[in-house]
C-alpha cells in the first residue's frame, strides 16, 4: 500500500486527476473515522474529509516521498480535529457509529463470551462508563489513545502524526490509560 500511495501521490503532482481520485477512495473513509471518533459529530467529521483532502491536494508538492502517505495525511487530518476541538473547546468521545449502519459502536462491536440477558445488561453498562470516562480524558491523551487503539496505528506512526518523541507518545498512552483506570475504579 506504501508504494501505491506514493507512486499515486507522485502522479497528482503532475496534475493525474484519477490518480489523486484513487488517494481519495483509499483514505475517505479512514479519515471520516478518525474525525468522527475525535469529534463525535458527523458533520464535522464529512468537514474536516473535505478540508483534509483539499490541504492534501494544494500541499502535494511539499509532501516527501520519504515518509509514508498514510502518516501524512493522518498528521493533516488530525491536525484539523485537534483545531476544531481547541476552538469548540468541549470534550469528543470514542462512541461513534461504525460505517455498517446498524447503529453500533466501536465498543458493542467488541466479541462477547458473555451470551445470558443479565449479563450482556452488565456489559453494556461497563461500556456506557468506558464511554463516559474516555470523553473525560484530557485532550493531549484522548489523541493517542484514539490513534493507538481505533486507528490501530503504531507508537512510530502516531508520533509521526503529531511530531513527537515516541518516548512522550509511549507516556501519554501510560497517563491515559491510568487515567482511565482510576476513573473507571471509582465508578465499577
Amino acid at each position: 500500500m506504501n508504494q501505491l500511495d506514493t507512486r499515486l501521490a507522485k502522479l497528482a503532482r503532475s496534475g493525474d486527476r484519477a490518480a489523486f481520485a484513487e488517494l481519495v477512495e483509499l483514505y475517505k473513509d479512514k479519515i471520516y473515522h478518525l474525525a468522527y471518533r475525535m469529534l463525535h459529530n458527523r458533520h464535522e467529521a464529512e468537514e474536516i474529509v473535505q478540508e483534509t483532502f483539499l490541504r492534501v491536494y494544494t500541499n502535494l508538492d511539499r509532501y516527501d516521498e520519504q515518509q509514508k502517505f498514510s502518516t501524512w495525511i493522518y498528521r493533516i487530518g488530525t491536525n484539523l480535529c485537534i483545531d476544531r476541538l481547541r476552538k469548540r473547546k468541549i470534550n469528543y468521545s470514542l462512541d461513534a457509529e461504525m460505517s455498517d449502519g446498524e447503529g453500533s459502536d466501536w465498543y458493542s462491536a467488541l466479541p462477547s463470551r458473555e451470551e445470558t440477558p443479565d449479563n450482556q445488561v452488565v456489559l453494556s453498562e461497563t461500556q456506557e462508563q468506558i464511554r463516559e470516562s474516555i470523553k473525560t480524558l484530557p485532550e493531549k491523551y484522548r489523541a493517542v489513545v484514539i490513534l493507538r487503539y481505533l486507528q490501530d496505528l503504531s507508537l512510530q506512526e502516531i508520533s509521526d502524526v503529531l511530531s513527537m518523541p515516541v518516548t512522550t507518545i509511549k507516556t501519554r498512552l501510560h497517563r491515559g490509560r491510568e487515567f482511565l483506570r482510576k476513573k473507571l475504579e471509582s465508578v465499577l
